[in-house]
């Protein structure tokens, strides 16, 4: 794994950590929580052509990518815990 990546890992699981949320984080939980957020992500382009869908990415670049990021830690802290 690239240091960088470790690193980023470890600052998502310290922040976990520091909320005593690891008890409500198992591999099931985290799948969950990621299909949740990937449907959040989603309602962005529900019902948009693919020349909407990339004025949409401009309009709302802040919103898409918190959604992104919300996936990207949930992804990230499940590949430590499932140890992928």
């Amino acid at each position: 794994m690239n240091d960088s990546i470790s690193d980023l890992t470890r600052q998502i699981c310290a922040f976990r950590d520091a909320r005593d949320w690891k008890q409500f984080h198992s591999p099931k939980e985290l799948a969950v929580a990621i299909t949740a957020e990937a449907g959040e992500l989603l309602q962005h382009f529900v019902w948009q052509t693919d020349a909407q869908s990339v004025e949409r990415v401009v309009q709302r670049r802040e919103e898409i990518a918190s959604e992104m990021a919300d996936i990207a830690i949930l992804l990230m802290e499940f590949a430590d815990v499932a140890a992928i």
